[in-house]
């Protein structure tokens, strides 16, 4: 395998925490909460350390966006669920977290003719007219990777850190086999 180090640009994890939630008795317990039903259906609590959003839903489900590792994402979910709890004392202690996607970016380090990667990799779409990347899906890991001429690329879609890894290395490495790179 190629060695292609990869940066985690984000990371969306979600929490169910198993009760509905009363979304304006527990807004005052945090600070400068975006609460409007009108724009958005949910509360919008940004953290400074780590930096994150969480999003807070009525139904109990929290979603959190902006991590830069697992740990912070984990983490943020836990500092926010906490102070929930000040206001609301039937927020069970425990709940479950899961990793929805991972997005990732890293650099070929050449150049790519996007045509003709189009028309030689199977399962991409590429529609420069719409958008200046070439789509291309993998299956495993079931990732999708955005190439851009530059050699930059931007996975999406993985649930580990290492799915994104595995998926910039096997596009790389799949690039090399058809001679595009």
């Amino acid at each position: 395998m190629t060695d292609v180090p990869i940066k985690v640009e984000n990371i969306v994890a979600s929490a169910t925490l198993g009760k509905s939630i009363e979304l304006p008795k527990v807004a005052p317990a945090l600070e400068g909460v975006e609460y409007n039903l009108e724009q958005f259906p949910g509360l919008v609590y940004k953290l400074k350390e780590p930096k994150t959003a969480a999003l807070i839903f009525g139904s109990g489900k929290l979603v959190c966006t902006g991590a830069k590792s697992i740990d912070n994402s984990v983490k943020a979910i836990h500092i926010t669920v906490d102070k929930m709890r000040k206001l609301d004392s039937e927020i069970p202690e425990e709940f479950n977290i899961k990793v929805q996607n991972i997005v990732a970016s890293a650099n070929l380090g050449k150049t790519l003719n996007l045509e003709a990667v189009a028309l030689d990799l199977e399962n991409t779409e590429y529609e420069p007219e719409q958008f200046p990347g070439l789509v291309y899906r993998l299956e495993d890991p079931k990732v999708v990777l955005l190439l851009f001429g530059s050699g930059k690329v931007v996975c999406t879609g993985a649930k580990t850190i290492d799915d994104a890894q595995l998926g910039v290395e096997k596009t790389k490495e799949r690039l090399g086999e058809l001679d595009l790179i």
